[in-house]
């Protein structure tokens, strides 16, 4: 038995294959990041190596301090993660003040985790704040309707989170707090960082403009899910609009919103109401 083996390795891996399968993924675009339960840690741990140098990451969260992730590799690409994981993820330690970290398997060859890893890690930081420790999994994707939407939408919480409920109607059962919008920023760096975590202490979905959406959830097939969502309804979104070259006929009512949360038992953010 290698790494390779072990469940929640291959869970990860298949998430990644997922998103390649879905066209989310151009080139090295997109990256996926999970914090590992103490036992998974220990199912790994007789395959690490001896640990890389502590790197800092400009940003720092205290509650994440002694954790390990699983991460995709920078410059990585998400179709070579199945055929080739050892040299496209690997896993990370954080340090015990939550502001460095050092690769304990995999990312061969001296690859580094990804850029966004501040980003991951900060928004890491506020869901597991959020959400009482449950939040385990991050991802960023290039989900082209989405992005689509950030160039005929106002960059705003509340039109992205109308358009997308009434485009769908399970969409307000999946994502009933809505999603956040990040007007467009340089990637990689702490400035994003931030200001994406501060949007995920209400949301468990980000719109970054012109780029990609963030989403994060407990496990790989509810984040999944979540993206998948949020991209199909955009989609559909994008669709009505250009059939109806802008106009659209008819829709999901705010009432009807109401109803679909009253009948599956979510409580709407009502800041997105009329």
């Amino acid at each position: 038995m290698g790494i390779l083996d072990v469940e929640i390795v291959k869970k990860y891996i298949r998430m990644c294959t997922d998103g390649w399968d879905q066209g989310w993924h151009e080139r090295n675009g997109g990256n996926l990041t999970y914090r590992m339960k103490a036992e998974e840690v220990e199912e790994c741990r007789p395959f690490f190596r001896e640990p890389g140098e502590w790197v800092n990451m400009g940003v720092t969260g205290a509650n994440l301090a002694g954790e390990y992730f699983l991460t995709t590799g920078s410059g990585k690409y998400f179709r070579n993660v199945e055929p080739d994981p050892e040299h496209s993820i690997g896993i990370v330690e954080i340090n015990d003040k939550g502001d460095a970290w050092r690769i304990v398997w995999g990312l061969e060859g001296g690859a580094k985790p990804t850029s966004e890893f501040p980003s991951h890690f900060m928004n890491h930081s506020v869901r597991v704040a959020a959400t009482n420790g449950e939040c385990r999994v991050i991802y960023h994707a290039h989900p082209a309707n989405v992005i689509a939407l950030t160039y005929v939408l106002p960059l705003t919480a509340r039109d992205f989170t109308r358009a997308l409920w009434k485009s769908a109607t399970e969409c307000p059962v999946v994502f009933p707090g809505g999603v956040g919008v990040v007007p467009w920023m340089v990637p990689g760096g702490a400035d994003i960082a931030l200001a994406t975590s501060e949007l995920m202490k209400e949301y468990d979905a980000a719109v970054w403009a012109h780029h990609g959406l963030f989403c994060s959830g407990p496990d790989f097939d509810i984040t999944f899910g979540l993206m998948h969502t949020i991209e199909k309804a955009a989609q559909i979104c994008v669709l009505a609009l250009s059939a109806g070259q802008g106009n659209i006929r008819q829709t999901i009512s705010d009432d009807n919103l109401r109803a679909i949360a009253k009948e599956f038992g979510v409580t709407l953010n009502e800041n997105f109401l009329d």
